[in-house]
């Protein structure tokens, strides 16, 4: 177990999230922890460690996500169906991001690059950060951040260099942030509405942590929300795969209660008022991030879309999300031309 102090200071183009010092104490290894079975590197889940996956996750920068869950013994989730699940105390949200080195082949291998922790402590959620080591034998607690130099081959079979930038233990407040009071972001019921493959094979999560006891008051899965995957259209209308990507990308901030509040842009999947998902909306404090246009959607128009500008930049003073990323998630970008393009 170690102790750190840690201070932060994270400047937006918009908006300033966090001057503190707090006080870090936690294992320094992953394996500590007891999560995975064996070498942590196999991520195989110990008991009581229940993996899951989003319909539509988060982007950032091509890289795969690997997802468990942790409930205290004995205790479980009550379902709802408007927000992110309320996880009680004693709650770990595992992810580990990782580049297979080839998208094409699993067989290839792959690399692991941090595994961060939300743990539900008595006085509210708490981040943790691991680095993985170059052996690929265990991850270290890092509270300052680090870059990687990663390469892998992609699903088309082009060869990509780049750097993977890993967040401070503060920067993970600038999105995990909710009213000033970190929270989790992904796991509600409607991104938890999907098939996983278990030991036993394929499964509705929902029903799958129903019988495990990990979640009550479940109605029938009929009557459950279900986003859509967003690059898969047999799961959704164009409207509906572009809302969902907006949501759990760009909602966790330009929401009422996030650090993206004074926008007055709200990317929420819930939204119904077009000015405020930004449809001939003009910009509050853009700067030099509206590119030079004056609405943020502009109906038949991307072009000429603030909100295609900015996911369409690497610039740091005019791209957005402006964290997790620094490339183009170019196919996204398309399906959000489509989605302008398609409006009237």
């Amino acid at each position: 177990m170690r102790t750190y102090l840690v201070w932060g200071l994270f400047l937006s183009t918009s908006w300033l999230i966090l001057v503190s010092w707090r006080t870090v104490s936690a294992p320094e290894k992953l394996s500590d922890y007891g999560f995975f079975k064996g070498n942590s590197a196999n991520q195989q889940p110990a008991d009581g460690v229940v993996p899951y996956a989003l319909n539509t996750p988060l982007f950032s920068d091509y890289a795969e996500k690997l997802r468990f869950i942790k409930l205290p013994s004995g205790q479980s989730v009550a379902y709802n169906d408007t927000a992110v699940l309320n996880f009680p105390v004693g709650t770990t949200l595992i992810k580990t991001f990782y580049y297979p080195n080839d998208f094409r082949d699993p067989t290839k291998g792959r690399r692991l690059l941090e595994t961060r922790l939300l743990i539900h402590q008595p006085e509210g959620w708490k981040a943790f950060d691991y680095v993985w080591n170059d052996e690929q034998t265990d991850a270290l607690l890092e509270v300052a951040g680090d870059t990687k130099t990663i390469s892998y081959v992609d699903a088309r079979g082009a060869t990509h260099q780049q750097n993977y930038t890993i967040p401070n233990l503060n920067q993970c407040k600038g999105c995990h942030n909710r009213n000033e009071v970190m929270m989790p972001i992904g796991p509600s019921v409607r991104q938890l509405n999907g098939d996983l493959a278990y030991g036993a094979g394929k499964e509705n999560q929902l029903t799958h942590w129903q019988q495990a006891g990990m979640i009550t008051g479940l109605p029938a899965l009929a009557n459950c929300p279900k986003t859509p995957i967003w690059n898969k259209p047999e799961t959704g209308s164009l409207n509906d795969r572009a809302r969902a990507w907006l949501d759990i990308n760009c909602a966790h901030c330009h929401n009422p209660s996030g650090p993206a509040m004074t926008s007055g842009l709200n990317l929420s999947i819930s939204e119904t008022d077009p000015t405020a998902l930004g449809i001939l909306k003009t910009p509050v404090a853009a700067g030099r991030g509206s590119g030079g246009y004056t609405f943020d959607i502009v109906p038949g128009k991307p072009e000429e879309s603030i909100l295609i500008y900015r996911i369409n930049s690497t610039d740091p003073g005019e791209m957005m999300p402006e964290l997790g990323r620094k490339t183009i998630h170019a196919e996204s970008v398309e399906l959000l031309r489509d989605w302008i393009k398609a409006m009237h």
